[in-house]
């Protein structure tokens, strides 16, 4: 389980981050929804490493990681496809999904895992095609093919429907329903997409400004109101 208390973080004088808490549940999809510059990249970056908390907790499998920097919060088992996808564009799509395996020793890190082929086929077709050659659907595809290969314990995903063609949208869907299923996996999805998200989410958070505004269990989001929160 991911547990954040507390967490606050600032840009100069703005305060960005406004006492974070929540979880995230091992076996459960967490989407976390807001509109536009409310805070939900810096709280990932923040979950991540990539910036450091200026107050709170980050907890991880019962062990605090707030210290940790991002190369250790990969080793233990975290995995980030951040907003952009940010592929290796001269890379092959086999080389990409290699990189996936850099925490793991050398005899472990020769052969892209077949299990990541068998969610995403586009990439075993194109697996010697370079990243930057793919539409931006099959960039997201390999984005999470990556992450996947590092055989996470918790998935954080930033906005992966952004700018995706909806046949992709709806395979992605279905990859993410299936990582859930397995019960072996906690997932952090950030979505302004709300039917995307109310199809997925175990358990929906609604940030506005720098807080978690309103929580629920994924079942209750179109009665407790939340479409009518992240929508413009």
């Amino acid at each position: 389980m991911l547990q954040v208390e507390k967490l606050h973080q600032y840009y100069g004088g703005s305060h960005i981050l406004r006492g974070l808490s929540f979880d995230v549940k091992v076996g459960e999809v967490t989407c976390l929804l807001g509109r536009n510059g409310v805070g939900k990249t810096t709280l990932l970056k923040v979950l991540m490493g990539l910036l450091p908390a200026k107050e709170g907790v980050v907890q991880w499998e019962g062990k605090p990681i707030t210290g940790f920097k991002p190369h250790q919060r990969v080793q233990s088992g975290i995995a980030y496809v951040p907003q952009g996808r940010e592929i290796f564009g001269r890379l092959t799509v086999e080389e990409n999904l290699l990189m996936g395996l850099s925490r793991f020793p050398g005899s472990q890190a020769k052969e892209v895992p077949a299990f990541i082929y068998d969610l995403f086929p586009v990439l075993l077709q194109m697996k010697h095609r370079r990243g930057g050659d793919l539409s931006g659907g099959q960039q997201q595809q390999l984005a999470i093919g990556r992450a996947l290969a590092s055989r996470p314990r918790l998935l954080i995903l930033d906005e992966p429907t952004e700018g995706i063609q909806p046949s992709v949208i709806k395979e992605i869907g279905a990859v993410i329903k299936k990582l859930a299923a397995r019960g072996d996996m906690a997932i952090l999805l950030v979505e302004q997409f709300y039917d995307f998200a109310a199809e997925l989410a175990d358990q929906y958070l609604v940030m506005s400004r720098g807080e978690i505004v309103q929580q629920g269990r994924g079942e209750h989001m179109e009665a407790e109101g939340v479409r009518g929160l992240v929508t413009i």
